[in-house]
C-alpha cells in the first residue's frame, strides 16, 4: 500500500473527453490522454483492505491492488508483468468493460471507488510505447495441432495462450479481418483497431496462424476440422441477434444493429467496396430499439453520419441516480449512466414499447408506440400497457440493438453434433468440454452474451483444458476454476 491515506486525501478523477463538436468529426477514440502523474494519484486511491473485492469481481481474477501499488511507485514495468499474469489483452478490456471491478471495490461502499479500469488501460499503453510488450513464442513445440473457430476476444485469448504453451495454433475466422466483435461490432470511436493488429502481430510472431475468410461450417468443415487437427474450440460469440417480429418489420430501413455498425467499421478501415451500399443515418430521423452498449454505439455512429434526429427506445424503466437498498454493494451497480454517444445527443426513451413499423411504398416512416408498466409476477416481469399513451414517431431508419439469442445455429454445430443447452448454446462442463470428444468451447458461443472479461477468461480457462487433454497436464492458469462469487454478468 503505496499511501495510506491516499482514498482519504484524493478524490477520484477520470479522463476528459474530446469536446462533442470535435469528436462528431472522427471517429477516433472520445478520451483524452490522461497523465501520468494522475494516475499515480488515482493508485494511490487503492486501500490495500483485507479482502479486496475486486479480485472476485473481476472475471480474470486480476490483481488490481498489486499494480495500482506499483503504478503509485513508478514501477510501470512491474505492473504491466503483473497486469498480463491474469489478462492477455488489457488494452481491449481497459477500453471496452464496463468495470465490475470498480463496482465491487471496497472503497465504493461509501466513497467514489478506484479507477481501475484507467489505471489498467494506462499500464499497458505505456508498455506499448516503451517496447515492453513483446513476442513470446514457445522454447519448446510440442507437435500438437489446435483449431480455434472464431477470432472474438474468447477465441484469440485460447490462441495465445495455447500458441505459448507450444501447440501451433490456426484461428478460423469468416469475416475479412481477424478481430470478431471487437474489429466489427464496436465503433473506432470506442476502440481504434490498431490496438487489435498489434497484438495481433504480437501473436502471429509467437506462432499463431490465421485464416480470415474462411466460414467454417460451409469452407471447411467440422469433420475436417477434427480429422486435420488435434483439437477444436468452437469461440464463434452469441451472433444471432433479437429479432422484433411485429407488424411492418419487412419493410426497408428496419434492419439489425450489427447491419449499421459492420459497414461503417469497414468504411473506417478503408473499404469502399460496391457491397457496402448507400445505407447512412445521414438526414434522416433514426430509432434505436434498445438501451445496451450496441444500442449506444449505434447512437454514436448516427451522431456521426449527421442524423436529423434520434431516438433510443428501452422497455424497463429508467434506472435511479444511485444505488437501491435492493442492489447493495458489491453487486453492479445498476444507476443510471451517461456514455460517450449518449452526452453528444439524442433522447433516451424509457418504458416505451414499439407496436408495429408504418411505411410508404416498401420502406418505413414511421412507428408507433405505447407507453408500458413493469410488474413482476410469479418472480418474472411483465409489461402492460398504460391505456391512452399510444404515439406514433417519425422515421426513416430503424436500427434493432435488443441484444443476441445466442450462436447462430446449424453449420459446424451441426456438423460436429454438439449439443446444446436450454438456451440454445453449445453446452459444456465446468472445463469448457463439449459432448464431442476433441471439441472445446469458451466465450458468449457456450456462455451466451456477455462481457469482454468474461469472453477472455472463458478463454484462458478453455486453454488449459485444452492443453491437459493433449499434454496429459498443464501448466496454464484456469481463472474460472473456483468459481467467482460475484458473478457479474453471469
Amino acid at each position: 500500500m503505496g499511501k495510506p491515506s491516499g482514498f482519504i486525501e484524493f478524490p477520484r478523477e477520470t479522463p476528459t473527453r474530446r469536446s462533442v463538436p470535435d469528436r462528431l468529426r472522427d471517429y477516433l477514440e472520445v478520451y483524452d490522454p490522461f497523465p501520468e502523474d494522475k494516475l499515480k494519484v488515482q493508485g494511490a486511491r487503492c486501500m490495500d483492505c483485507g479482502i479486496p473485492f475486486c479480485h472476485q469481481g473481476c472475471p480474470l481474477g486480476n490483481l488490481i491492488p498489486d499494480w495500482n501499488d506499483l503504478v503509485y511507485r513508478d514501477q510501470w514495468r512491474l505492473a504491466i508483468d503483473r497486469l498480463h499474469q491474469t489478462n492477455n489483452f488489457p488494452e481491449f478490456t481497459g477500453r471496452l468493460c464496463p468495470a465490475p471491478c470498480e463496482a465491487s471495490c471496497v472503497l465504493g461502499i461509501n466513497s467514489d471507488p478506484v479507477t481501475i479500469k484507467q489505471i489498467e488501460v494506462g499500464i499497458v499503453d505505456r508498455a506499448w510505447d516503451e517496447g515492453w510488450i513483446i513476442p513470446q513464442p514457445a522454447k519448446v513445440k510440442t507437435g500438437k495441432t489446435v483449431a480455434v473457430v472464431g477470432s472474438g476476444p474468447a477465441g484469440l485469448a485460447v490462441a495465445q495462450q495455447l500458441a505459448r504453451a507450444g501447440h501451433g495454433v490456426t484461428v478460423f475466422e469468416r469475416a475479412d479481418r481477424i478481430g470478431g466483435l471487437l474489429r466489427y461490432g464496436i465503433p473506432d470511436f470506442k476502440m481504434e483497431k490498431r490496438h487489435i493488429d498489434r497484438r495481433l502481430a504480437q501473436m502471429e510472431a509467437e506462432g499463431v496462424v490465421f485464416r480470415p475468410g474462411v466460414n467454417v461450417g460451409v469452407d471447411v468443415t467440422g469433420d475436417q476440422l477434427r480429422a486435420e487437427f488435434d483439437a477444436v474450440c468452437l469461440c464463434g460469440g452469441a451472433t444471432k441477434p433479437r429479432d422484433l417480429p411485429i407488424e411492418g418489420r419487412d419493410l426497408e430501413g428496419v434492419l439489425f444493429a450489427m447491419d449499421f455498425l459492420t459497414p461503417q467499421n469497414r468504411r473506417v478501415a478503408g473499404d469502399d467496396a460496391p457491397d457496402l451500399g448507400p445505407l447512412t443515418a445521414r438526414d434522416k430521423h433514426v430509432i434505436i430499439i434498445g438501451g445496451g452498449d450496441t444500442g449506444a454505439d449505434c447512437l454514436g455512429t448516427s451522431h456521426r453520419h449527421g442524423c436529423k434526429s434520434v431516438h433510443q427506445f428501452e422497455i424497463v424503466p429508467r434506472p435511479p441516480d444511485s444505488r437501491t437498498p435492493t442492489n447493495p454493494w458489491p453487486q453492479w451497480s445498476n444507476v443510471f449512466r451517461v456514455s460517450s454517444a449518449h452526452e453528444e445527443g439524442g433522447v433516451r426513451e424509457y418504458q416505451i414499447n414499439t407496436k408495429r413499423f408504418i411505411g410508404e411504398g416498401g420502406r418505413v416512416t414511421a412507428l408507433e408506440t405505447v407507453r408500458v408498466e413493469m410488474v413482476v409476477e410469479g418472480g418474472r416481469p411483465k409489461f402492460v400497457e398504460v391505456p391512452g399513451t399510444e404515439k406514433v414517431y417519425p422515421a426513416d431508419l430503424v436500427l434493432l440493438a435488443m441484444g443476441f439469442t445466442g450462436p447462430e445455429r446449424g453449420g459446424v454445430l451441426d456438423q460436429l453434433g454438439v449439443e446444446l443447452d436450454a438456451m440454445g448454446n453449445v453446452k459444456s462442463d465446468a472445463a469448457r468440454r463439449t459432448s464431442v470428444d476433441k471439441v472445446f468451447t469458451a466465450g458468449d458461443m457456450t456462455r451466451g452474451q456477455s462481457l469482454i472479461v468474461w469472453a477472455i477468461a472463458e478463454g484462458r480457462h478453455a486453454a488449459a483444458t485444452i492443453d491437459e487433454h493433449l499434454m496429459g497436464s498443464t501448466d496454464l492458469p484456469r481463472p474460472l476454476e473456483h468459481g467467482n462469487v460475484m458473478r457479474p454478468f453471469a
